[in-house]
């Protein structure tokens, strides 16, 4: 079967960047959450990345990547940004706000772009998963050069473990 390219995969391409696609069975606009990716690509879940839409009081949006298994510390992500606070947007805007659906944002490709922070424990790895743009796809590429290509940078933005 042929791999399908996605716009995610197109723009690597293009800015050639190495990157290796994956693909994962899902039912057609179902959303699967990342500990499931992770587990159906046989990967450590910590090397699996979300990308989450949010917006500040300023009413700026940013993205943030952090692992699958992690929850985004809202007071961290708005302190890094320079927001009084900091909430995530409502699935309704996602679409329009980034081109994708919720299951297949990636921080790759959005219609605009977004200031984008990428959790600082993607340097531990040599590479990282992040959604391809469409749910069932994923890309791996090293951390450093999605940070490259999008103009993001790295801060610790997830929850402490409790």
């Amino acid at each position: 079967m042929a791999e399908e390219k996605t716009n995610v995969m197109r723009v690597l391409d293009q800015k050639k960047i190495p990157y290796t696609p994956h693909s994962y069975p899902h039912n057609e606009g179902e959303a699967v959450d990342g500990a499931t990716v992770a587990s159906i690509l046989g990967r450590d879940p910590g090397e699996v990345y979300k990308t989450l839409v949010t917006r500040g009081a300023s009413k700026a949006n940013y993205v943030f990547v952090v692992p699958v298994l992690s929850e985004l510390d809202l007071k961290k992500a708005a302190k890094t940004v320079g927001e009084k606070s900091i909430e995530m947007i409502h699935v309704k805007e996602l679409t329009p706000l980034t081109g994708y659906v919720r299951g297949g944002c990636s921080p790759i490709g959005m219609k605009k772009r977004l200031k984008t922070v990428i959790d600082a424990s993607a340097q531990d790895h040599a590479a990282i998963l992040v959604s391809a743009g469409k749910i069932g796809y994923q890309v791996e590429l090293s951390p450093d050069a999605l940070v490259g290509l999008i103009g993001g940078r790295y801060a610790d933005v997830v929850k402490a473990d409790e």
